[in-house]
């Protein structure tokens, strides 16, 4: 008899291609905006590990023709028929590549949203000390192109490093949260934090 985690994962497969999206991961991203309200029609998104695709077309869908959709990824993603999505490809740490999403955004953006993740070994504390890095990462980006009072949604493993982390994030937002949606599989340590309310880092 197949386990929970593989009856729900093939679940949340088929629902994501029913429903159009190219990643079941999509269907969490979702599930975030809709129990958080992140995302509403007209702002700026930009995604960050954006391969290859589903946050961006939820993005998309939530933010409306009047909003803009920047996606990011080291991998080439297939382009969308949406013409309020940029793709761009490079490493978020790049400083030409940040100059390329002040450029797309006009300045700032609204909202950010990280599903960046490592290529896994299986050995959870080297797998979550990269995600950390990640996820490090896409919190620097956010204090040089996150609006005051943004909002953003980072993916992070539990593990030993997730407390000093969180403690990071809630230094720069009013209101971090920690959530599992339920498309993760169970045994996963996978969650993502949910923040509002961006103030900058305060170095």
């Amino acid at each position: 008899m197949p386990g929970k985690d593989s009856v729900l994962g093939d679940y949340y497969y088929r629902e994501a291609k029913r429903q159009g999206y190219r990643s079941r991961s999509a269907l969490k991203l979702l599930e975030i905006c809709q129990r958080f309200r992140i995302m509403k029609r007209g702002e700026a998104v930009l995604d960050l590990g954006a391969a290859p695709g589903g946050w961006l077309q939820v993005a998309c869908r939530l933010v409306g023709e009047e909003g803009l959709v920047i996606g990011v990824d080291i991998s080439e993603i297939e382009p969308l028929p949406f013409k309020n999505i940029v793709i761009l490809r490079g490493d978020a740490r790049s400083t030409e590549l940040q100059e390329s999403i002040a450029r797309a955004s006009g300045g700032m953006v609204d909202v950010i949203t990280s599903d960046m993740a490592p290529k896994f070994t299986g050995i959870h504390d080297v797998d979550h000390g990269r995600q950390i890095l990640l996820a490090g990462i896409a919190l620097d980006l956010a204090d040089k192109v996150l609006r005051p009072g943004g909002k953003m949604v980072i993916k992070v493993l539990m593990g030993s490093d997730f407390e000093a982390f969180r403690r990071e994030v809630r230094s720069r937002f009013s209101d971090v949260r920690i959530f599992k949606p339920s498309a993760s599989r169970d045994s996963s340590s996978e969650v993502y934090l949910v923040c509002r309310g961006f103030r900058g880092s305060l170095q």
